[in-house]
């Protein structure tokens, strides 16, 4: 394995080891601050993605066979017996947080002598794949939220979505360093007849 490829997985693994350890307290700081930003209208630019975001996952649950409607913020799915569950989703649920843990990868993952060509690539399919990640998240905790219940979904929403942005890191960047990036110049031994 090259180095940047071990500088890159190191990297992940110590974003994951410190996200799992201190997950309870994260979880508890971001439902406080979400509250904060709440009361002080910091969410308004964010939360005018939300209305958008809300009807691309009734989409994607329609797809799965749960009936489900958004009206702005909040999204409503049935369960098998008809019940209603009304979820509300807030700019903090959007997933900036994984937009943030992907840049952070992108520093250390594009070091190196890279053609503007590659970088442009993986930059691209880092933030569509995070951008559908983060879709199908959501549909997932409303999913969950209309065959097992709500206390199931909001446990996947706080720890799942977490495991999930990590998984879905690991998995990129083997295949962007396999398929896209494969050796940049500098690793590349020089051959001379």
């Amino acid at each position: 394995m090259k180095t940047r490829d071990r500088d890159v997985n190191m990297t992940l693994l110590a974003l994951a080891c410190a996200l799992l350890m201190l997950l309870p307290l994260v979880t508890t700081f971001d439902d406080l601050l979400t509250a904060w930003a709440l009361q002080l209208g910091a969410n308004n630019p964010l939360q005018g993605i939300v209305p958008v975001e809300a009807r691309m996952v009734v989409g994607l649950l329609g797809l799965a066979g749960i009936h489900a409607a958004a009206s702005g913020s909040h999204l409503v799915v049935w369960d098998g017996a008809g019940a209603m569950h009304t979820l509300f989703i807030s700019w903090n649920c959007i997933g900036w947080q994984s937009l943030v843990l992907l840049g952070v990868s992108l520093l250390t993952g594009l070091r190196g002598r890279h053609s503007i060509e590659a970088r442009a690539q993986v930059i691209v399919i880092g933030l569509a794949g995070t951008m559908l990640l983060n879709l199908l998240r959501v549909a997932a905790v409303a999913g969950i939220a209309a065959r097992m219940g709500v206390t199931p979904a909001i446990l996947f929403h706080d720890y799942g979505g977490t495991l999930l942005v990590i998984s879905y890191l690991f998995l990129f960047w083997m295949f962007v360093q396999r398929w896209i990036l494969g050796a940049a110049p500098s690793d590349q031994l020089e051959v001379v007849s």
